[in-house]
């Protein structure tokens, strides 16, 4: 079982934002892409006890992880992890199915994989969340082309020495890939640690 030490410093923060913005009156289904070790999803799941978590990881080694932590906490709302590959089309995610979905959770792995990854992202939340679904996705962001502070200046270039194709997204190229998808940024909230969530809804037909 994985602990990692940012999951375990940021889990809280971000279920502060999950509970200001998601109903508690009734069921609703989520998916996590990229759930990393699993404590996030995990935590989330003893809270938000009206809703039915779907974890899903690229990493094989990070499933078994996930596997760990849902065994531990013995939690009926958290659905076995499926393997997820966020850069394919939306149709070989397991078989969820078109506007099922009230929520997508993405932790930070926008900064940490290629852009076929995140407009897949964009791309199948669109497709999957229901009408006036939410798409919570959270990290460090450049903001109208400035990174800030050194902090993330220093990290973005590291990540880009590691793979040219990743590094920091700015939240305007980000913003326009959602609009293309039928979701607009709804919201823009500052977290700790030079983060922040970014609230995406899905338009309604009506």
């Amino acid at each position: 079982m994985l602990n990692a030490a940012a999951a375990e410093r940021n889990k809280e923060p971000i279920l502060s934002v999950l509970r200001d913005c998601v109903g508690t009156g009734r069921r609703l289904q989520a998916l996590e892409i990229s759930s990393g070790t699993g404590q996030h999803v995990t935590h989330f799941a003893q809270s938000l006890r009206n809703i039915t978590w779907q974890p899903s990881e690229y990493d094989r080694q990070s499933l078994v992880s996930i596997e760990s932590h849902r065994s531990h906490h013995h939690l009926d709302n958290v659905k076995p992890a499926i393997h997820l590959d966020a850069s394919l089309p939306c149709e070989h995610w397991g078989g969820i199915q078109p506007e099922s979905l009230d929520l997508v959770v993405n932790i930070n792995m926008i900064h940490i994989s290629p852009m076929a990854c995140t407009q897949g992202l964009f791309s199948g939340a669109g497709t999957l969340l229901k009408p006036q679904g939410l798409l919570l996705t959270y990290g460090p962001y450049a903001v109208n082309g400035q990174i800030t502070p050194q902090s993330n200046v220093d990290f973005d270039y590291s990540l880009r020495q590691r793979n040219p194709e990743w590094g920091l997204r700015d939240i305007s190229l980000l913003n326009s890939i959602a609009q293309k998808n039928g979701l607009f940024l709804e919201k823009v909230m500052d977290m700790p640690a030079n983060n922040k969530c970014l609230l995406f809804r899905k338009e309604s037909l009506v």
